[in-house]
C-alpha cells in the first residue's frame, strides 16, 4: 500500500502570527488588544534587531577573515566588535538584548529577561528611548508555559525563512489591525497605508534628498517605503533626513522601533503629540512632506487654534472636519522656495462647500499642481474612495532631480486611476486591489511629462485617465477639484446594439421564469405529498 504523502502547511508570517493571535486570546492576563499588540510589535522587534545583529557580526567575520585577521582573537574582538553600531546601522547589542540570549531563557524567567532586554536596549541607544512599554512582560506576567509558546513562534520569523520584509513592523501592526479590528479606527490614527500606495507618492515627489516630514506618521510605514525608493535609486540614505509627529503614544513607540529597525535616523519629537495643538516642528520648513493623514476628523479643534498662524492667509477651517486643516498645516511646513507635499485625503475634500474659500485661494495661489483620484479597495479597514494631492511651492520650472521643469503656472494636473482595479489580492478577509509596479511607473510618468520642458499643457490629455486643465475653467466650474468634471469620460453604451442585447436580456428573463415555475411545482406536489396541499 502506497503511503499517503504528507503535505506540510507552508511557513508563512500570517500563520505564525495566526497562531500568536491565538496563544494571546486563551492566555489569562494578556489584556486589551492594544497591549496583546504592543507585546506582538516588541517581540518581532526583538527577533529582528537580534537577527541584523547576528548578521553584522557574521558579515564583519568574514571582512575580517578576508583581510587576513582572525575574528576570534581577544584584541581583534576588542578592537572591531565592541562598536556601537556596525556600518549598516544595525546595533552592537548588549548581551541582554540579544535574541539568542532571549531564546535560551527558560521559560519562568523569560518576561523578566524580556523587559531586561527592553530596559537595556534603551539605556544604550538614545534614540530608542520612549520606544517601550516600561514593565510591557512582567506587568501581565503571561504563565511560562503562554509566554514560551509565543517566544518560539516569534523565532519561526526570519529573513532567511520568508526574505526581506519591505516593512516588517508595518506589517505584523497590519495583521493585529485586521485580525483584532477592536476601536481600530481611523479617528484614533488605527490605520496602514499601504505599501503600494506609498511608493505612489515617493515615485511620483521623489523625495531623494533633503528633509522629509510626516506629521501623522503612524507606524513610520511612509519613511520606511521612501527610504527602500531612495536607497534603490541611490544607494544609501546619506542624503535625507526624516522629521515625523505622531498623536499616539503606542503607534509613536511602534515608529521608533520601526525606523531603529532600519537603521534610520529620526526625529519623531521628544513625545507623542498633536500636530495641531502641540506642533513639536514648529518653525521648521522641508523639502518633501508625505502623508495618510486621518480622514475627517473630528474633534481636532479648540479655541486657541481660532487665530492660528498656519491659516492666517485664509480662513479657519471647520471645526467638523480636518481635511483642510491638515493641507493648511502641510503647506505651512513646506519649503517656501520649491517644497513639494503628496498626501491622502477622502474624496470630500475636493468640492466641500464648507471649505469652498481655502481651496478657491490655495488655487488662486497655484499651490495646488495635481489631483490624482485612486482606486477603491486599496485599503484593509475601508473601502473609501480616496484621492492623492500634490502641493508644490515651485510651478515656475526649472532643474529638478535630473529633469528640467516647465512654466505650469494656473495649471493642475487631474488624473482619475479608479479603473484600475484588475490587480486584486487574494486571501484578504475582504476585497483588495493593490497597484502594481507598472501601474505606479505609469502614473508617475503621466505626471512627470506632465512636468516636463517641452510639453503643451493646453492639449495634455488620454479620456478617462488624465488631462491638463486651465485655473479659468477650474474657475468656471466653481473651483471644484473633481478630476471628473474634467476628464472626458466617453460613453461606452453608444457602441451597444441595442435589439440584441435586449433580445439576449429577453431569453435570459424567460429562462429565469420557466425555473421560477418549475420550483414552485416541485415545492406544491413536496406539500401534497405529506397531505398538506397548498392549492
Amino acid at each position: 500500500m502506497a503511503r499517503k504523502k504528507t503535505v506540510e502547511k507552508a511557513l508563512n508570517i500570517d500563520s505564525i502570527l495566526f497562531n500568536c493571535r491565538d496563544y494571546l486570546r486563551a492566555a489569562r492576563n494578556s489584556g486589551s488588544f492594544f497591549e496583546k499588540r504592543d507585546m506582538m510589535l516588541t517581540l518581532v522587534f526583538l527577533r529582528f534587531i537580534g537577527e541584523k545583529y547576528e548578521d553584522g557580526i557574521e558579515n564583519l567575520k568574514k571582512t575580517l577573515i578576508e583581510q587576513g585577521l582572525d575574528p576570534e582573537n581577544e584584541n581583534i574582538r576588542a578592537a572591531f566588535f565592541d562598536d556601537a553600531t556596525f556600518a549598516d546601522g544595525t546595533y552592537n547589542l548588549p548581551p541582554e538584548s540579544r535574541w539568542s540570549t532571549i531564546i535560551n531563557t527558560p521559560a519562568p524567567g523569560l518576561n523578566v529577561a524580556l523587559d531586561t532586554a527592553l530596559q537595556r536596549l534603551e539605556e544604550e541607544d538614545p534614540q530608542l528611548k520612549g520606544c517601550f512599554v516600561k514593565g510591557t512582560f512582567t506587568a501581565r506576567n503571561l504563565a511560562a508555559n503562554d509566554i514560551k509558546k509565543i517566544v518560539d513562534e516569534v523565532n519561526k520569523i526570519s529573513h532567511k525563512t520568508f526574505g526581506e520584509e519591505k516593512d516588517l513592523i508595518g506589517r505584523v501592526y497590519e495583521y493585529f489591525l485586521k485580525e483584532f479590528a477592536v476601536n481600530a479606527t481611523k479617528e484614533e490614527g488605527e490605520f496602514y497605508t499601504p505599501h503600494d500606495v506609498v511608493q505612489l507618492i515617493a515615485s511620483m515627489i521623489e523625495p531623494y534628498d533633503g528633509t522629509l516630514y510626516d506629521p501623522c506618521c503612524g507606524s513610520g510605514g511612509i519613511f520606511i517605503q521612501s527610504a527602500e525608493l531612495v536607497k534603490s535609486k541611490q544607494g544609501n540614505l546619506n542624503g535625507i533626513n526624516i522629521y515625523g509627529q505622531e498623536k499616539e503614544p503606542a503607534t509613536y513607540r511602534l515608529a521608533k522601533m520601526n525606523l531603529a529597525l532600519r537603521g534610520i535616523s529620526h526625529n519623531l519629537g521628544s513625545e507623542a503629540d498633536s500636530s495641531f495643538t502641540h506642533d513639536l516642528h514648529k518653525g521648521l520648513y522641508f523639502n518633501y512632506i508625505m502623508a495618510n493623514p486621518p480622514f475627517n476628523l473630528k474633534g481636532w479643534y479648540n479655541d486657541n487654534l481660532e487665530k492660528d498662524a498656519r491659516w492666517a492667509n485664509y480662513v479657519t477651517p471647520p471645526a467638523s472636519n480636518a481635511n483642510y486643516a491638515w493641507i493648511l498645516h502641510i503647506l505651512s511646513h513646506l519649503k517656501p522656495t520649491d517644497g513639494v507635499a503628496g498626501f491622502l485625503l477622502a474624496n470630500g475634500a475636493l468640492n466641500d462647500s464648507d471649505t469652498l474659500e481655502i481651496r478657491k485661494k490655495l488655487i488662486q495661489n497655484d499651490k495646488v499642481e495635481a489631483i490624482i483620484v485612486l482606486p477603491r479597495e486599496l485599503f484593509i479597514t475601508t473601502d473609501i474612495s480616496v484621492t492623492l494631492w500634490i502641493l508644490n511651492q515651485n510651478k515656475k520650472g526649472g532643474k529638478y532631480h535630473g529633469r528640467i521643469l516647465r512654466n505650469r503656472e494656473h495649471e493642475i494636473l487631474f488624473m482619475d486611476l479608479r479603473q484600475w482595479t484588475e490587480n486584486s489580492v487574494k486571501g484578504e478577509s475582504k476585497k483588495k486591489v493593490r497597484l502594481i509596479t507598472e501601474q505606479i511607473e505609469k502614473a508617475a510618468d503621466i505626471y512627470h511629462t506632465w512636468q516636463n520642458e517641452g510639453t503643451d499643457g493646453a492639449n495634455y490629455e488620454i479620456p478617462e485617465l488624465y488631462r491638463s486643465v486651465s485655473m479659468d475653467e477650474i474657475e468656471s466650474k466653481g473651483w471644484a477639484l473633481t478630476p471628473s468634471k474634467y476628464i472626458e469620460f466617453i460613453d461606452h453604451d453608444l457602441d451597444i446594439d441595442y435589439e440584441k442585447e435586449m433580445a439576449r436580456i429577453q431569453m435570459e428573463m424567460k429562462e429565469l421564469l420557466k425555473q421560477e415555475k418549475q420550483s414552485q411545482q416541485m415545492l406544491e406536489d413536496a406539500f401534497r405529498g405529506i397531505g398538506y396541499g397548498i392549492d
